[in-house]
């Protein structure tokens, strides 16, 4: 019986013949500007950890309260992911699959915190949610005097502001193109709206999901100007990794860049070990 991954290797070696017959191989012109982008992403990180004190790590992780921000970091991260699907997974479906007056507003408005400077977003979370912002008394009837500002609550909200465009647009793009065939038989069949919505529609664009859920992660975990201004940089409370390396940089700047590797290494094993499930591009039927 052949392999699961001998009869891949055949099928991807076809296609790839196939392709080279028909003249679609990789075009010269697109090859410099690839290498220059790489060449370019790649080498601020490269020179990161040239300079980075390997001799002193230890004594770096001692004494700057590292290990508490990764782990808010990533706990706050997480959370704020968890809120992005619960309520940007919907949201993507509602822009891409309802034809009503403002949609397009909506849309924009999504993109809006990809375009506004850090410092800007904070300040708008502050205009809504702080002690004088359109929600502030309503915050302080529902905690029992406490204001929402500089508190890891604040830290989570702030990274989901931030983050979760990322998600909704890369759902929306997949309920756009998904197959509406499916749905429509599965509601032929007698499937009412929700069931097709849970058992057809979210299966099929389910990568995408979890491509916007990593990209949103991702973003949330390196999140640093709203963070800052709107959650605050107390240790143990909210101070996040990247609030951190400010701190240690203001005093010692050769010793800022090893803040920044225990975070590189989470984001680089997660995205690493999702990349050939769900990160990979599919080939082409």
């Amino acid at each position: 019986m052949i392999s699961r991954g001998a009869r891949r290797a055949s099928v991807t070696g076809r296609r790839t013949r196939a392709r080279r017959a028909a003249g679609l191989g990789t075009p010269l012109l697109v090859v410099p500007p690839a290498l220059i982008g790489v060449a370019f992403l790649l080498l601020p990180t490269v020179a990161l950890l040239v300079r980075m004190p390997w001799g002193s790590l230890g004594r770096i992780y001692r004494g700057q309260h590292i290990w508490t921000a990764l782990r808010l970091s990533i706990e706050s991260s997480l959370e704020a992911t968890a809120i992005s699907l619960v309520i940007g997974v919907p949201l993507a479906w509602v822009i891409a699959r309802v034809r009503l007056p403002g949609m397009g507003l909506v849309r924009a408005l999504v993109i809006v915190p990809l375009v506004l400077p850090p410092v800007m977003g904070g300040l708008a979370l502050f205009a809504a949610f702080g002690h004088f912002g359109l929600l502030g008394s309503a915050i302080r009837a529902l905690t029992d005097g406490s204001d929402l500002p500089f508190t890891y609550a604040a830290i989570v909200v702030a990274q989901t502001f931030v983050s979760m465009p990322f998600l909704v647009l890369t759902v929306e793009g997949a309920f756009r193109i998904a197959d509406r065939g499916v749905e429509e038989a599965a509601a032929t069949l007698g499937a009412s709206r929700t069931r097709v919505l849970l058992r057809v529609t979210l299966p099929l664009v389910a990568p995408a999901i979890v491509v916007g859920a990593v990209l949103c992660w991702a973003r949330a975990l390196g999140e640093f100007g709203a963070t800052l201004l709107f959650g605050g940089n107390t240790v143990g409370t909210s101070q996040t990794v990247p609030t951190a390396v400010l701190t240690v940089y203001a005093t010692n700047s050769a010793d800022a860049p090893a803040l920044a590797l225990p975070l590189l290494a989470v984001a680089l094993i997660v995205l690493i070990s999702l990349r050939d499930r769900w990160l990979r591009a599919p080939a082409a039927s």
